[in-house]
This record gives structure tokens, sequence and C-alpha cells, in this order.
């Protein structure tokens, strides 16, 4: 076994997508495909926030500093 991505079988792959959703939907989905991935490449790049610090702690002092400038 070569390999499971060779060119005949992409060509292939790419026929049944076609005829599943159409020439119009294709480029959407490519679109849409490419934008996710980008997205999660982005995600694993930045750094983690500290442990110490949760959502709720931000979100709560966010709130608080708001509250005092009103």
């Amino acid at each position: 076994m070569e390999g499971l991505f060779q060119p005949m079988h992409l060509l292939v792959i790419f026929i049944i997508a076609l005829f599943i959703f159409g020439p119009k939907r294709l480029p959407e989905l490519g679109k849409g495909l490419g934008d996710g991935i980008r997205a999660l490449k982005e995600g694993l790049r930045e750094p983690a926030a500290p442990a110490s610090t949760t959502v709720a702690e931000k979100e709560k002092s966010a709130s608080s500093t708001t509250e005092t400038k009103s």
C-alpha cells in the first residue's frame, strides 16, 4: 500500500463531492474549510492563559472596572 492520498484517489473524492454538493456550493465549502484550519492554527499558536485566571474571573474584573467608571 503506497498511501491513501494518491492523485487518483483525490480525483475520485473531488468528483464525489462535486456530485453531492454541486458546482456552486463546492467553493464555499472549500473556503469554510480553509478558514477553519487557519483559525485552528492561530489558536494553537497563541500562548495559553495562566491556569489561575479563569474566564469567569476575567469577566468579573471587566464588569467591576466598568461599574467604577460610571
